[in-house]
């Protein structure tokens, strides 16, 4: 239990729906940072703190802060791969099975992602059809980002085929309702894969290629930081992203 956030709420008369208010987050919330002694995420920790009148510091001393992100981080961290290459065929069909709510994929060109699976576009459209968010983004084989990748590979110029080759699988997902496909022009240092609340992170390493490279499998856990940091780069780059049009490729 967090005491001192505790006391300093009932001496302020501050209910559990009022601080969760204020801190834009459900009561339940709350709720783990008094009962189960959360440490909130660097946002709602000062907008607690401002809300009671009292410094940050004094709920959420920094000792106690470091030694709660060491241990989320761990439990963060579910999985760790030499290389994306060893991961199982079985593991990434139950993930894309699995998701509920939504799939996010950030790569150059993810061959393997429908090599793997020839029924992937149509899983995906499935997965949309009960009510799954599919968003898909493809490094633009056009693009300045692709041909550096493809120059510190020195794969000679094959990237860019590489992409098209695999934006075709793609194709009938254009145009159906809760899928998107874009193309990125940006310095990609991770492959993203999103099912949900587990997280598929695929370092890049300069010069080998992305199935060379180790994979970390993440679970997101409140409060926490490793899962929403990744997540948080797809979304960046999501908003400069291109839709795709089959067309153009």
């Amino acid at each position: 239990m967090n005491e001192r956030l505790r006391t300093v709420m009932a001496q302020h008369g501050v209910s559990l729906e009022a601080l969760a208010e204020a801190c834009e987050v459900d009561p339940k919330t709350v709720d783990r940072w008094v009962t189960k002694g959360r440490v909130p995420h660097r946002k709602h920790r000062w907008t607690a703190a401002q809300r009671l009148g009292v410094e940050e510091s004094h709920l959420w001393p920094p000792e106690t802060n470091d030694a709660h992100r060491l241990a989320a981080t761990q439990a963060e961290l579910i999985g760790i791969f030499a290389n994306r290459a060893s991961v199982p065929q079985t593991s990434w069909l139950q993930l894309l099975m699995s998701a509920r709510r939504q799939i996010d994929v950030l790569v150059f060109s993810g061959t393997f992602f429908a090599q793997s699976n020839p029924h992937v576009a149509r899983m995906l459209a499935e997965r949309a059809e009960d009510g799954v968010q599919v968003r898909l983004c493809f490094g633009d084989p056009s693009g300045r980002a692709v041909a550096i990748r493809d120059e510190e590979e020195g794969i000679g110029g094959t990237l860019s085929a590489k992409i098209r080759a695999s934006l075709t699988y793609y194709r009938k997902l254009v145009g159906v309702p809760g899928c998107e496909v874009r193309l990125h022009d940006t310095t990609l240092y991770n492959s993203l894969f999103r099912y949900d609340d587990v997280l598929m992170v695929n370092p890049h390493i300069w010069g080998q290629p992305a199935s060379a490279n180790p994979l970390l499998q993440l679970r997101r856990m409140e409060g926490t930081g490793w899962f929403d940091h990744y997540t948080g780069s797809f979304d960046a780059v999501w908003e400069t992203a291109k839709l795709w049009s089959p067309e153009a490729i």
